[in-house]
């Protein structure tokens, strides 16, 4: 898989180097670029915004630069199908698990981070740029959420992590929060770990783990429990709990 971003900070992607996303990298199984927009900038002083049309507070992202880079970096003969463009911006749409697995199985992922008061709206047309927002807050650019989107999407792609049901039991990966999680020592402070996990009862643990996700997907986060994908004795599971629980799932 390739991935590039396009930034007027290249600088600020010194994460890359380093855990699952390095690792990756280097065995080959995923090819990052990170770009300066800049270089696609035609005038002396470099410049990759101007003052918004109409009026108003701060500077607004040129369309040439951007488009430019798109274009240039767009990997030859490949559909719409196997490559997404994506824009960095609070008004996209939610970044969800889903989202992540879709965007796992492209060829070509092409990040832009946004910057300023937004993006010259031309460009979402003329490049056929989807938007993405990491969540209901405003960051200084899209740096730090192309960031997380590139993580995210790297430990999907087979080999980058080294136990791949680690990803399958992550939080969200199925629509609910992880159970909780313990090691040693055995107690601490009084407080002790769940006698379940001690057992060596494997049935007994597995349906404790899935009670637990149950149980914490609908005390913190019940609407995902509407779309939450559950597996026969996780419904079994569900009938069982009070309250919260069973008014919260769709089905």
């Amino acid at each position: 898989m390739r991935i590039d971003v396009v930034t007027i900070f290249p600088g600020m992607f010194g994460a890359l180097d380093w855990g699952v996303l390095r690792r990756a990298r280097e065995a080959g199984l995923v090819d990052i670029r990170v770009h300066d927009l800049r270089s696609w900038t035609r005038d002396r002083h470099r410049s990759t915004d101007d003052t918004p049309y109409g009026g108003g507070p701060g500077m607004v992202m040129k369309v040439e630069p951007l488009v430019a880079a798109i274009e240039e970096l767009l990997e030859p003969g490949l559909d719409v199908q196997e490559r997404t463009v994506a824009l960095l911006s609070p008004q996209g749409a939610p970044f969800r698990q889903k989202d992540v697995r879709r965007l796992a199985k492209m060829k070509q992922l092409l990040l832009v981070a946004g910057r300023y008061e937004g993006v010259d709206e031309r460009f979402l047309a003329a490049s056929g740029a989807e938007e993405i927002s990491i969540g209901d807050y405003v960051l200084s650019g899209g740096e730090l959420p192309a960031m997380v989107v590139v993580d995210a999407v790297v430990r999907l792609i087979p080999g980058a992590i080294s136990d791949p049901l680690s990803a399958e039991e992550d939080s969200f990966s199925r629509g609910l929060l992880d159970c909780p999680h313990y090691t040693r020592p055995l107690e601490f402070r009084g407080l002790r770990v769940p006698d379940v996990l001690v057992s060596g009862d494997h049935a007994a643990i597995r349906r404790w783990r899935k009670e637990q996700a149950l149980r914490v997907t609908g005390a913190r986060r019940p609407e995902l429990l509407v779309d939450a994908e559950l597996d026969e004795e996780e419904r079994e599971i569900r009938s069982t709990l009070p309250g919260v629980v069973r008014s919260s799932i769709g089905r």
